[in-house]
């Protein structure tokens, strides 16, 4: 039943019926964070109300279909990626269930959105993924210092900001050789993204009964 408790074989139906199967361990990764989420939302309205099939369904979907469109780009082996305004841990948290290469810095300002995340990625045990709680503006300095990097491989939030203005912001945490940014939107991208950027890749899948979209965007500066 959709208000029951998540379980493995529950979340092996819902992913197969948004045409996006996951294997049996996936599943039982998701079912543990969407049972820790539905349980901190009732006091903190992470995600707004719902059953943990409606934030399947809703939101969790996206990280999927996302694990797929990431292993379709031209990205470094071990990507430096930052999420930012990662809230719940979505889309961070479930698409780390799916796939793990590099390093992935979870980035929120809100302090007990930060508090759930670390417990779910305790509780989960996921490697090379990290909750840094504070300010965008000031999460690259410490995270590229820590991992001794010149920047990221990829940049990408949910409902961050606007993408005109996402991408703005994004430009200056890229590494000075490549990277993309990831714009996760309702519409199919602009046939012109604006200046000084190209379009990587795009992908559209289903989510919620719509279409949604993923673009894929770098600086032509660093364009390849």
């Amino acid at each position: 039943m959709r208000d029951q408790e998540p379980n493995r074989e529950a979340v092996l139906d819902a992913a197969a019926g948004a045409g996006r199967p996951v294997s049996p361990g996936q599943a039982e990764g998701l079912a543990e964070f969407l049972s820790l989420l539905v349980k901190w939302n009732r006091g903190l309205n992470l995600v707004g109300p719902g059953t943990w099939r409606d934030i399947f369904d809703r939101l969790v979907v996206d990280s999927l279909f996302l694990a797929d469109f990431l292993t379709g780009l031209d990205l470094a082996a071990e990507p430096l990626c930052l999420d930012l305004g990662a809230g719940a841990g979505l889309p961070g948290i479930p698409l780390r269930l799916v796939w793990g290469p590099g390093d992935y810095w979870l980035v929120e300002s809100r302090q007990k959105r930060a508090a759930f995340m670390r417990s779910a990625l305790a509780r989960l045990g996921l490697a090379r993924t990290t909750v840094f709680h504070g300010r965008a503006e000031d999460a690259a300095r410490e995270i590229f210092r820590a991992e001794g990097a010149a920047g990221a491989d990829l940049v990408l939030g949910r409902a961050f900001m606007p993408w005109p203005e996402f991408l703005a912001f994004s430009r200056p945490l890229l590494g000075p050789e490549k990277g993309l940014v990831l714009v996760m939107a309702n519409e199919p991208p602009p046939g012109d993204p604006g200046p000084g950027w190209s379009l990587a890749g795009r992908a559209s899948y289903p989510a919620a009964g719509a279409s949604r979209y993923f673009w894929a965007l770098t600086p032509e500066s660093i364009s390849r």
